[in-house]
């Protein structure tokens, strides 16, 4: 059974239908990413599967025992966000929240996996500092550690290499690709396409032709693609 199916969706805000029948499934494990051109609808999407807006018709179905809360959200960053005076250690056990339901206070299970998932992003040595002390490339690690204390199962990540430099962004994609063969599945905005063919297993392009498959079905099928980088 598929992890989550779009079914003749329809996006759309203030009365302006973006997205018409869309259609696609993700399976466990895939890593999808999702290009097009600014408007095309791609934060609108990310935004309906996480259920900030709704759909102006059609359904997000989840299966595989995937439940709402149990999805991991690395936004994209705004300048405010990265001026945010908090530890490290506050942000990413904030992102166990989702867990805890009603009850006033972290557990050791919540502590142990915030834990877990700050070595995991190799930050251990960042924990007390403050998270706007740092530089770009260590905030998306202690987001994406957050974003790991929500799940176990899938990852949404809206453009999470903006702004950092080549180092940086070639160690944040090492970084997703490792989760996604861990057993992590991945939906990612991106505007780098040579980066999405690269990693990923599947595309979804949104714009005037919509296209959904494997990242070798995209290339053959020309939509949108541009051998030298970018879109045509």
């Amino acid at each position: 059974m598929a992890q989550l199916t779009c079914r003749n969706l329809c996006i759309g805000y203030d009365g302006i239908e973006i997205l018409h029948n869309l259609n696609f499934e993700i399976n466990n494990g895939d890593y999808l990413c999702i290009v097009g051109e600014n408007g095309s609808g791609k934060s609108s999407l990310m935004k309906t599967i996480l259920n900030l807006q709704s759909p102006v018709s059609g359904k997000i179905i989840f299966g595989d025992d995937l439940t709402q809360n149990e999805i991991g959200y690395l936004p994209q960053q705004t300048l405010v966000q990265r001026d945010f005076p908090a530890s490290v250690w506050e942000i990413v056990l904030s992102g166990c929240q989702g867990r805890r339901g009603i009850l006033p206070f972290y557990s050791k299970e919540d502590k142990a996996l915030a834990k877990k998932n700050i070595e995991k992003m190799g930050i251990t040595h960042l924990t007390k500092r403050c998270y706007r002390e740092l530089s770009g490339g260590q905030q998306q690690r202690v987001l994406l550690a957050r974003a790991l204390c929500a799940t176990k199962k899938i990852l949404l990540l809206d453009e999470p290499v903006t702004g950092l430099d080549p180092n940086a962004t070639n160690e944040m994609y090492q970084l997703i690709k490792k989760l996604n063969k861990d057993g992590i599945t991945i939906i990612m905005i991106s505007h780098d396409i040579d980066s999405s063919l690269q990693y990923a297993s599947h595309i979804l392009h949104l714009g005037k032709k919509i296209f959904f498959g494997t990242n070798s079905d995209y290339i053959r099928a020309n939509v949108g693609f541009n051998p030298n980088g970018g879109e045509c």
